[in-house]
């Protein structure tokens, strides 16, 4: 079992707990009361639930986030003199840095039900930054884009719902430019590139995309519409294998660097424990990954059987590294993203890289899904990214983030909304759920697209983790 897994057994036996107490005392209040009482008292719990308790926090908003940054990162004399941060030695800035900044953050009584904020501004600049309602600990800020303002003493920093105690840290990380090298980004499922890296492959001096698998289970809107449960993947895989080499082209990434592989959805760790097998596909009732690359443009060498093994994958990856000869390497982080297609898809690329003569010259890491909080990035759309939840000091991270203006935002949420995973309506719980907290808890969702991803990606950053080979 993973430890997203283990997590989510956790809270629902918490919950499980929880709601059997809560029946107890309501019966005990129906019978010494009167009867009418715990119904009332039931749907305001209900709605309390659902406006400020349903989130997937597996963790206490009390609790420190643990980085351990490089020494050499630190900026020294770092203050906040009432909300304008100084530095004792204004950091050497090349204007393509990243510049993470931690305090200690305290929610006020308000930040229990509300969202706390941190407002960052200089001049006309300004951004916020989410954090969990009853926050109490140890931050991290992402201030990539605010390095002139830092350097000029004019960055103001605020909570909103929140204050800001204690004498903050600030790292700078110098990067080179990845928009001006050759960037190959590795999607396990259509639309992991466009959600991590939209901006930074449409920016890219040369851009590939390659999708692993073809991400064609649970179809049940595609079974809505009459089809049969292998009729209905098969459909799904076809048009996020279209969705794949099409949707680039709205970046300018022409199709034939494009590739879809067309392996099966969260069959790729059953393939990487026997490399030989053919794993068939759970629910297309497919052992053939051919339908799923019609419309690649360039040939592979695993195209002559089709077979959906782990040794067929590994030369597929080899050959198009070959090809591409990739100055960056985007793909999931396997210890802070904890979807096993994720896991798989980077150990694939890695055992791929194995004896090759080329080599790429750094790795950027992304996280699509976290364990640990299943809102991160907190907040609303177009505001900036925060670093995630992390709790081990031993994992070496090294933050990575670029800035998009609005309109590489807007082009982002548009790419989005072309995907065809990202357009069936939510249910109708998830609905509701959200008129609650629209109307008690503050929130609001993107115009852009009623999926969680549109809120969750068309942000002011996109932040990867560098790892140099």
């Amino acid at each position: 079992m993973s430890r997203k897994q283990a997590l989510l057994k956790r809270h629902r036996r918490n919950k499980r707990v929880a709601l059997l107490v809560a029946l107890v005392i309501l019966v005990l209040l129906g019978m010494l009361v009167t009867w009418w009482l715990p119904l009332v008292l039931a749907v305001l719990g209900w709605v309390g639930h659902e406006a400020w308790f349903s989130d997937h926090l597996f963790y206490s908003p009390g609790d420190d986030y643990l980085y351990q940054f490089p020494a050499q990162n630190e900026v020294p004399g770092a203050a906040l003199q009432g909300d304008l941060l100084t530095v004792d030695q204004v950091p050497q800035l090349n204007g393509f840095e990243t510049l993470v900044l931690a305090v200690s953050i305290k929610s006020s009584w308000l930040g229990r039900f509300l969202d706390p904020t941190v407002e960052l501004s200089s001049g006309q600049m300004r951004d916020s930054q989410v954090f969990e309602r009853g926050v109490k600990g140890l931050r991290y800020l992402n201030l990539t884009g605010f390095g002139a303002a830092l350097n000029a003493g004019t960055l103001r920093i605020r909570g909103r719902r929140c204050s800001l105690h204690g004498r903050p840290r600030l790292w700078s990380f110098a990067h080179a430019d990845a928009r001006r090298q050759r960037v190959m980004v590795i999607a396990p499922h259509a639309d992991d590139a466009e959600l991590a890296a939209f901006g930074l492959y449409s920016q890219a001096d040369e851009s590939w995309i390659v999708t692993l698998t073809a991400g064609e289970i649970e179809a049940e809107h595609y079974q809505q519409m009459g089809m049969q449960r292998a009729e209905a993947a098969r459909i799904k895989g076809r048009l996020r294998a279209w969705d794949s080499i099409t949707v680039p082209r709205w970046a300018g990434v022409p199709e034939s660097r494009c590739v879809q592989l067309g392996y099966f959805c969260l069959q790729l760790p059953a393939m990487q424990a026997a490399p030989d097998q053919p794993i068939a596909s759970r629910e297309a009732d497919l052992c053939d990954t051919r339908i799923f690359r019609q419309f690649n443009s360039l040939s592979l060498p695993s195209d002559a059987d089709g077979a959906p093994t782990w040794n067929n994958l590994i030369a597929d990856l080899r050959a198009l590294l070959q090809q591409a000869r990739p100055q960056v390497l985007v793909m999931p982080h396997a210890t802070i993203d904890p979807h096993p297609d994720h896991i798989c898809s980077q150990a694939a690329v890695l055992e791929a890289l194995q004896g090759l003569e080329w080599q790429p010259s750094v790795i950027l890491g992304y996280a699509n899904h976290l364990h640990d909080n299943d809102r991160w990035p907190m907040g609303d759309v177009y505001s900036g990214v925060a670093l995630p939840p992390v709790f081990d000091v031993s994992q070496p991270l090294v933050p990575y983030s670029i800035e998009l203006n609005t309109d590489q935002q807007r082009d982002k949420a548009m790419a989005l909304g072309m995907m065809h995973d990202l357009q069936p309506p939510p249910p109708l719980k998830r609905r509701i759920r959200r008129w609650l907290q629209k109307l008690l808890a503050g929130r609001r969702w993107p115009a852009e697209g009623e999926n969680e991803f549109f809120r969750k990606a068309v942000r002011r950053h996109e932040l990867f983790w560098r790892r140099e080979l």
